[in-house]
């Protein structure tokens, strides 16, 4: 049996009015009508529906766990387990929030990232955050990566759509202040799964009564961020960077690989690129997953030693409470040193855990 295991995606709820409390008293109301704009946006989103009602349609024993959002009841939570840490991510996306802010946006990110600090401080060995940074203002992302970084942190949270927030591409030379500031503290960027605006018009089509089609398509929009990391020669560029594609599964990415591949030795021109694209992948990328025996049978044509697993905790595809019979399942079969890897140690390396 393997005797450890990290989880590199595990969720936590934090209330908007934790962030709010965090937060100069004149600053307040910026958030407060920030958050009620958010949330008129994502009604309109889901077709009219109530987030809340929305959500309650995936409700489970996880999402009524106290350690959903206490520290120290997590804690319990990942023992009962067998979980020995967990790379953390909030519910709030908060990058929406600060693009609706004329001012305070700079004190609601600082705010939001002592509220995660705070959850973590129940052990902060084992409960380790990916703190969000905001890309408004580069300057201010820079000097907050590098007082996150004297405090410890390992990653970093970017938008993995940048263009859903109205932000530039990653490509964009106005980052690259950035880019270089988090390789040098040796931090790694976070690209959650995330929605784009385009799978919303698909959940109002969707029949299905916990919207499948709809939950079945994020993963496969992380092809598209993979593409601009590589594409582009921003990887090229920095090759001290690490990206972490949080929540994708495996079995499809070893195709897309091929695709960007025969592209590259085709038609295509990538003149940022001095080798061919998949060979980012293997240097700087990693990938998560939860329950995808199918994809571990790619693990070597993905690499060993890109490959993170995690418990998703509490969201529907949870592994929790049954995570070991999970892992033990998906291994059938596999080496245990490579086993350990993917289920622990990869994890312990990037993130010091």
């Amino acid at each position: 049996m393997t005797t450890r295991l990290i989880s590199v995606d595990s969720h936590v709820r934090i209330a908007p009015e934790r962030i709010r409390e965090n937060m100069p008293a004149k600053l307040q109301p910026a958030w407060d009508d920030a958050v009620a704009l958010e949330r008129e946006q994502h009604i309109e989103e889901l077709g009219g529906v109530d987030p809340i009602v929305f959500a309650a349609g995936f409700s489970h024993e996880a999402m009524t766990n106290p350690g959903y959002y206490d520290g120290a009841e997590r804690l319990k939570a990942m023992d009962r387990d067998g979980v020995d840490a967990e790379i953390l991510y909030s519910e709030v996306s908060a990058f929406r929030h600060y693009g609706l802010m004329r001012e305070g946006w700079r004190e609601a990110s600082e705010a939001f990232n002592r509220v995660m600090a705070d959850f973590a401080s129940a052990d902060p060995k084992r409960l380790v955050p990916a703190y969000q940074v905001p890309l408004l203002d580069i300057d201010f992302a820079v000097k907050q990566v590098e007082a996150l970084a004297a405090q410890g942190a390992r990653a970093v949270h970017i938008p993995t759509f940048p263009s859903e927030v109205g932000l530039p591409e990653y490509h964009d030379e106005r980052y690259d202040p950035l880019w270089a500031t988090i390789a040098e503290a040796d931090m790694s960027i976070s690209q959650h799964l995330g929605l784009v605006a385009s799978l919303f018009e698909l959940l109002r089509r969707d029949p299905t009564p916990q919207k499948a089609i709809f939950t079945s398509q994020p993963c496969l929009r992380l092809a598209e961020t993979i593409g601009f990391w590589i594409l582009p020669g921003v990887l090229a560029r920095f090759p001290g960077l690490k990206i972490v594609l949080v929540e994708p599964s495996l079995g499809w990415v070893p195709f897309y690989l091929d695709v960007i591949d025969s592209m590259a030795a085709g038609p295509y021109d990538f003149p940022a690129l001095d080798d061919k694209p998949s060979s980012y992948f293997h240097r700087q990328m990693y990938l998560t997953f939860v329950d995808d025996a199918r994809g571990l049978e790619h693990r070597h044509e993905l690499g060993v030693d890109r490959i993170m697993w995690s418990t998703d905790f509490p969201h529907p595809a949870t592994s929790w409470p049954n995570s070991r019979a999970v892992v033990e399942k998906n291994f059938a079969g596999i080496p245990e040193d490579e086993k350990d890897l993917i289920v622990a140690g990869n994890a312990a390396r990037l993130y010091g855990v």
